[in-house]
């Protein structure tokens, strides 16, 4: 997953319009996407579209996924969450510069 990433990747996660989580490096986001992977006990994306806007590319994810653990706010292990997500990509020197995700 890493190679793909620009070594001075920005990962940027927005909720509600929010910004909730930031990462710089790709040493950094490894760090966080493996944390996140252990907060679900499973996970499934399924891509709906990918546009390609100017200079981003978009793409629109439906996700799915069931809480490991507990969550400082208020949702329970065995829970199930879904939403609809949108991932905008940005490229440097033909890697991933820059990652925003929506929520």
């Amino acid at each position: 997953m890493v190679k793909q990433l620009h070594p001075e990747v920005v990962f940027q996660n927005y909720s509600n319009g929010k910004l909730t989580h930031e990462t710089r490096g790709a040493l950094e986001f490894r760090k966080q996407a493996e944390k996140a992977a252990r907060m679900f006990s499973e996970r499934n994306q399924v891509i709906k579209t990918v546009n390609a806007q100017h200079a981003t590319l978009v793409v629109v994810i439906d996700y799915m996924g069931t809480i490991a653990q507990d969550f400082p706010d208020g949702l329970k292990a065995g829970e199930e969450i879904k939403l609809l997500g949108i991932s905008e990509f940005t490229f440097l020197e033909g890697k991933i510069a820059t990652i925003v995700d929506r929520s």
